[in-house]
Parts: C-alpha cells; sequence; structure tokens
C-alpha cells in the first residue's frame, strides 16, 4: 500500500496542485516527479544490518533510497552521522546532503517533585531506577544493559523497558531469565508519548546502548528533563549527547557499569551533567528545525 501511494497516488496529487518541490519525509522519492524532490533519510539500518529486515523491505528501501538521494535536488539527515553514511554507500556528494536535526519538545522539561513523586506511586516505581527507552529489536543492543546490570551490586536498583516489541527480541527475554533478572526487569510496552516526559523525570538515568541510531532522541529528551545519560560510543549518539552525557564503546559491559556508577554515586558529577544537558538541548528547537529546512527548500529551488 505505501509503494502504490508513494509511486502513483502522490505524484499524481503534486502535478495536480502544481507543486514547485516535492519533499518525500522518509527515504523514497516517486519514480516519476512533475517537479523537483528533497528526500529525508533519518538512518541507514537497513544497510547496516541487512539480515534484520525482510527481503521485499530491504530490496526496496536499498534500491530506492540510493536512486531517490541521487535524484533529489537535495538529500536531508537528521545527523552528521547520517550525511556520512549517505554520501559513503550511495556516492552522493557532501555537499548536497543537509543535516537537519530533530526537534525537542517543550513538554519535554524538569518537572515538580510532587508531580513526579505522585507518578511513581501510580506506577509503583521505586525512587531510583535505570531507563531504556526504544522498541525491542537487535540494534538497540538491551542485552548488554542486561549483563551490566546484572553485574551492578545494587540488587534494589530495577531496570525500565519503555517501548514496544519490535522483532527479533526473544533474545532480550530470554537473556532476563538467564541472569536472573526478572524481578528486577519491568517491560511497560508502549507509552504514549505525552508520558514520557513523566518517566524520564522520575528515572535516575537513562542508558542507550544501541550499536546504530539515525539520531537518538530518548537522549536530547531525557536532558531537556534534566535526567542523565549513558550512551554507546557509536553512529550518531555521541551528538546527541554532547558533552551533556557519559559515553561508552559499544558492547563493553565493564565501562558501561562504571559509568553508570558515576552517575548513582556521585551526586556533584550529576549536578554537573544536569546543567549542561538543559544548556545542550537548546539548540534542538522546532524552530530551529524549520529555519533549517527552510534554506533546503531555497537550495533546491534554486538549483
Amino acid at each position: 500500500m505505501r509503494i502504490l501511494w508513494e509511486q502513483s497516488a502522490w505524484p499524481l496529487a503534486a502535478a495536480r496542485q502544481e507543486m514547485d518541490l516535492l519533499h518525500s519525509m522518509a527515504f523514497v522519492t516517486p519514480l516519476w516527479s512533475p517537479c523537483p524532490t528533497v528526500v529525508t533519510v533519518y538512518d541507514l539500518s537497513f544497510l547496516h544490518y541487512p539480515d534484520r529486515f525482510p527481503f521485499l523491505q530491504r530490496l526496496y528501501l536499498r534500491t530506492q533510497t540510493r536512486r531517490s538521494c541521487r535524484q533529489a535536488r537535495r538529500v536531508v539527515t537528521i545527523s552528521e552521522s547520517g550525511r556520512q553514511d549517505v554520501h559513503h554507500f550511495f556516492g552522493v556528494p557532501g555537499e548536497k546532503i543537509d543535516v537537519v536535526p530533530p526537534g525537542v519538545d517543550k513538554r519535554f522539561q524538569p518537572l515538580p517533585e510532587g508531580e513526579v513523586a505522585a507518578f511513581r506511586r501510580r506506577r509503583q516505581l521505586p525512587e531510583r531506577f535505570v531507563l531504556h527507552v526504544g522498541t525491542l529489536q537487535p540494534r538497540k543492543d538491551i542485552p548488554t544493559l542486561l549483563e551490566a546490570m546484572a553485574r551492578l551490586d545494587r540488587p534494589d536498583l530495577p531496570l525500565v523497558l519503555v517501548g514496544g516489541k519490535g522483532w527479533m527480541y526473544d533474545e532480550i527475554f530470554a537473556r532476563v531469565e538467564a541472569l536472573e533478572l526478572a524481578q528486577r526487569v519491568r517491560f511497560t510496552g508502549y507509552v504514549p508519548d505525552e508520558e514520557l516526559p513523566l518517566w524520564y523525570n522520575a528515572a535516575s538515568l537513562l542508558v542507550l546502548p544501541s550499536v546504530y541510531e539515525g539520531f537518538g532522541l530518548p537522549l536530547v529528551q531525557a536532558l531537556a528533563c534534566g535526567t542523565p545519560v549513558v550512551a554507546a560510543d557509536a553512529s550518531a549518539l555521541p551528538e546527541a549527547v554532547g558533552d551533556a552525557g557519559l559515553l561508552f564503546p559499544p558492547g563493553e559491559v565493564e565501562v558501561l557499569v562504571n559509568q553508570m556508577l558515576v552517575i548513582l554515586d556521585m551526586p556533584e558529577q550529576v549536578a554537573t551533567m544536569r546543567q549542561r544537558g538543559l544548556a545542550h538541548v537548546e539548540q534542538f528547537s522546532w524552530a530551529r528545525s524549520g529555519q533549517r529546512m527552510a534554506t533546503v527548500y531555497r537550495r533546491a529551488l534554486s538549483s
């Protein structure tokens, strides 16, 4: 259904409305377009981890994203890491690729202590817990986080995994059982976006051990709420963290444990990270993203 819409209904609608520019917000532009095109590429996970995508989806994304990037007047990525990926995999000149990071909604902010305490009681959450936000899927590398939790000498410190099931997630549940973490790991499933600020505010820290991300929005959302973060030093995650959080080499469990202990045991460090985080996220506003996108459109139309 998506393919039919992309390749038939969409270009016909653009022709009827006599558009000057067509912007594809997700990887693929129509094979035929009545006007110049711009395409946004969020990540190239289907090239980095092809075995984790259904064959036909992988084939369509690989061939049509390459074509779309080469034919478009401008290509938009959401991180410098993504920009380098598009240049490397598709041979698109770097000067044709614009980086437009996403913005962070204003609702992601430090909330009153009373409101956060009431949320903890309502959700039966302890005063301190580790948070992960993201779909359960292989590239999130949740098993590394589970290993770190098992090695932490904190039996009363739980891990809360916020996010729905994606694909190939059986290993996560198997690892929980193997590490005897069933009483310390909580799966919330999907959580409405409007509730996310409360989860970030209530957590002691957010950990994102992903081996690959197009940007890493949960990191910026957590920082905007004043919550310290630890992330893998991979793909675009260092861009999202800036100087406000802690990094660890992907898959290095012991280093992750040590970084988590810094946040758990060093309140002075946490206070500094909180200040840096709130300053860092000021650059990720939707107004700034809109201004950058307007510049992209002007460049496309003047080409």
